[in-house]
């Protein structure tokens, strides 16, 4: 069924403002939950986060005071909801079980927005990404088994796999290296232009949720875990933040962000199985509808413009649906293990040049591997249990990665550990 957001009236911005008592919601039971409920959580309280900064952004770089006023008021409501999304989540989940969900949703969702991706550098961009946040579910669950005694399969619902993806190790590449090139927005496909604000923003949200709780994370082993990390998704937000567009001007971004944000809600809302949290999606759907008719007549005020000089056609494309990916996966692990980025593509690590960047950034993080945290995680459950911990549903795709009694550390770093082909783009 067809939905056009521009088509829907939605509710104004004057009656989203709420008590105490509706900001705070019924908390979902870790124990009773779809493991795609938590990750839709996640995925909706980083796209709010991702508005409500954009907004300070947008405030901070504007000079009209009358203008600033309009996009304050809007910003209070995207905080409340963001607030409101984050308070779904109960207090007796810990921060690493939480942390695994925050893997699952960058696993499946990336896996998902590439399956669907015509654009053939962004496919690339999100299957290259997508074995390195793989890699870092392994790590987590690892760490879980060995603090906690707890299987992350039981939360990732037997839905995602665990074993080693990119090993970690290897993803830390020279900052210059993660830029990429922009999309054009107005000759792009709308999934496209969609897919790169949505995966920013997702990424965004877990870089500043390991970033906050690296601190307060109660054993070192698990604090300097969430330290390394979370410079590795430093490096994905800056990956896929340099996909969008920068030719759009202000207005013209906070028209998409709005239009993001009901493409979402439509979305989760649609696939939702948990009552409370699919109310909560509908009524802030119909709230994101009045920020986006707000937005269209900003434009129209400010710029002159019409929303359909930012977005053509305002029907949704396909709706995003979270999803297991496992064998997708797979094949992007047997294709692409052996790549890193440099400048703006990519590169098997054996084309590179042996006094290359990338080896001179190694060599000064991660001189010694024995010092790497996420190296230091498997060496741990090695010595305590023999093998590492691992949810598979058939043996590994890649032969060099097979191995649980040992931690692989040179594939993907080192020439010639494993064999990779090329990325695919058979939906271009």
């Amino acid at each position: 069924m067809s939905f056009n957001p521009f088509d829907e009236k939605g509710i104004s911005i004057d009656e989203s403002f709420t008590d105490w008592k509706s900001l705070y919601p019924k908390q979902y039971d870790p124990n009773e939950v779809d493991p795609y409920t938590k990750t839709r959580i996640i995925l909706m309280n980083g796209t709010e986060f991702e508005a409500n900064w954009f907004g300070h952004q947008f405030h901070r770089h504007c000079t009209d005071n009358d203008l600033r006023r309009e996009i304050a008021i809007t910003r209070r409501v995207e905080k409340q909801q963001q607030m409101k999304i984050a308070a779904l989540k109960p207090e007796k989940e810990t921060i690493l079980e939480h942390t695994i969900s925050y893997e699952q949703l960058a696993v499946d969702l990336t896996a998902e927005m590439a399956m669907n991706e015509k654009d053939c550098y962004v496919k690339k961009a999100l299957d290259f990404a997508l074995l390195e946040d793989f890699d870092h579910v392994y790590r987590y669950a690892n760490l879980l088994d060995l603090e906690k005694g707890i299987h992350a399969e039981k939360l990732l619902g037997k839905y995602t796999e665990v074993m080693p993806g990119r090993p970690t190790i290897g993803e830390h590449r020279f900052p210059a290296d993660n830029v990429r090139r922009f999309i054009n927005a107005k000759h792009s496909d709308m999934l496209t232009v969609l897919n790169t604000h949505i995966i920013t923003a997702a990424e965004q949200q877990t870089m500043n949720y390991y970033m906050n709780v690296a601190a307060v994370y109660p054993t070192e082993m698990g604090r300097k875990l969430y330290q390394e990390i979370g410079l590795i998704e430093e490096e994905h937000v800056t990956q896929y933040g340099s996909l969008i567009d920068p030719h759009c001007t202000w207005l013209e971004n906070l028209l998409m962000h709005e239009y993001t944000e009901c493409y979402l809600y439509y979305s989760m809302m649609e696939d939702e199985t948990d009552r409370n949290v699919k109310a909560v999606w509908e009524e802030f759907l119909n709230q994101e509808l009045g920020h986006l008719h707000k937005a269209v007549k900003l434009l129209k005020k400010y710029e002159k413009k019409e929303w359909q000089a930012v977005i053509p056609n305002g029907e949704f494309p396909k709706l995003l649906k979270l999803r297991s990916h496992i064998d997708y996966v797979r094949d992007v692990l047997s294709a692409t293990v052996q790549f890193t980025s440099v400048d703006e593509d990519y590169k098997r690590v054996e084309d590179l040049k042996e006094d290359g960047r990338y080896y001179q950034f190694q060599s000064a993080l991660n001189h010694d591997p024995k010092q790497v945290p996420t190296h230091m995680i498997i060496e741990k459950h090695l010595d305590d249990c023999e093998k590492d911990y691992r949810f598979q549903t058939e043996e590994h795709p890649v032969e060099a990665l097979r191995d649980d009694t040992a931690d692989n550390i040179d594939v993907g770093r080192i020439p010639n550990a494993a064999s990779s082909s090329d990325f695919s783009c058979i939906n271009a």
